[in-house]
């Protein structure tokens, strides 16, 4: 579950790409880094989770496992190898496929969360800032303090994007209609899956029993 919910994820945030509509908001965090940072993208996808990695350590270990330096070492590079791919057939896509691949996206995004998530081998390091917020300091429920840091991420990477140097006209590509759905959605539709699909996949139920 950790494995595929890592890839999934990747190939996820590559079809968000595609549709050009806007990316989920840690991404859009990362692409307002890659206008401002002359590194690869899949390398700084990399260094901003070892920084993440770092809160977790000093914060809450229980969150560290295998998906999590899965997610650090591979999810940028199969980002950027899946965007890279899909290219090759959807090089100007019209609206209608746009559309239907940021649907596709969000469904493989939030699906891939709660299965890695659920898993309990250690979640994606900006996934872990939500979830410090609310099981470790007891400040909202999970769905609330994702849509709290979702946020910070949209405003943070718009603005570093517009100080490096990116046009007005380009933020589209990095916060869009995509990334408001995924800001006020995630966390709820990733509940869902929790409670329809993971957490009975492993036998556990509902109510934590």
């Amino acid at each position: 579950m950790s494995l595929a919910g890592v890839v999934i994820c990747a190939v996820s945030v590559g079809i968000f790409k595609i549709a050009a509509l806007g990316v989920d908001p840690f991404q859009t965090l990362l692409g307002g880094l890659d206008q401002l940072l002359p590194i690869p993208f899949g390398t700084l996808s990399v260094l901003l989770n070892v920084v993440l990695l770092t809160f977790s350590l000093l914060v809450d270990r229980h969150n560290i496992g295998i998906a999590t330096f899965l997610n650090l070492f591979l999810l940028g590079y199969i980002i950027q190898f899946t965007y890279e791919f899909l290219q090759n057939f959807l090089m100007d896509p019209s609206m209608p496929v746009r559309i239907l691949c940021l649907a596709v996206g969000l469904v493989m995004l939030c699906f891939s969360s709660s299965l890695y998530m659920t898993a309990d081998l250690g979640v994606s390091t900006y996934d872990a800032v939500a979830i410090v917020m609310a099981n470790k300091w007891k400040l909202a429920r999970f769905k609330f303090c994702r849509i709290a840091t979702d946020l910070v991420c949209v405003i943070a990477g718009v603005s570093i994007f517009l100080a490096g140097g990116g046009r007005v006209e380009k933020i589209p590509t990095i916060a869009g209609i995509g990334t408001i759905l995924t800001a006020f959605f995630m966390g709820p539709l990733i509940e869902v899956f929790n409670e329809k699909i993971s957490r009975p996949f492993l036998g556990i139920r509902v109510d934590g029993d």
